[in-house]
């Protein structure tokens, strides 16, 4: 498998919703044929992300479901946490560690939310990938 692509998505402003951003960029792999897991912190945020991406796109769809449910063997995007995470193609971190083995994936997808504390972490983890050999790529969003 090549090299793990990673992309660190910065909010610039406290009004952007980094949940809601990976909701879109969920929906923009499904739509590019790419299976896509979201790796939630704990339970609670996987649920949390759950009911978010029932909403989010507005007037969009994007099939998923919580890692273990009966339906999440043919979802496209799939809902997971660290101990349920299996090597894929794009993975959407929207907790607040480091992914371990990022060369499990072709694509990591982290999102800066604009916090201070959030910015901290992330900072964390470009570091962390960094020293596995991985060269992250940044992308300023502001709206």
């Amino acid at each position: 498998m090549a090299a793990c692509q990673v992309d660190f998505y910065i909010l610039q402003t406290p009004s952007l919703d980094g949940h809601r951003l990976a909701c879109r960029l969920a929906l923009m792999a499904w739509e590019r044929g790419h299976a896509a897991q979201v790796l939630a912190a704990d339970k609670e945020q996987a649920q949390a992300f759950d009911d978010l991406l029932w909403r989010s796109p507005e007037e969009r769809f994007v099939p998923h479901a919580l890692a273990g449910a009966p339906e999440a063997a043919a979802a496209p995007v799939t809902i997971t946490t660290a101990e349920g995470l299996e090597r894929g193609s794009v993975l959407i971190n929207i907790s607040r560690a480091p992914v371990t083995e990022p060369q499990r994936f072709e694509r990591l997808l982290e999102i800066v939310p604009h916090q201070p504390e959030d910015r901290e972490a992330s900072r964390d983890k470009f570091r962390y990938y960094r020293s596995q050999g991985l060269d992250p790529k940044t992308h300023d969003i502001s709206g």
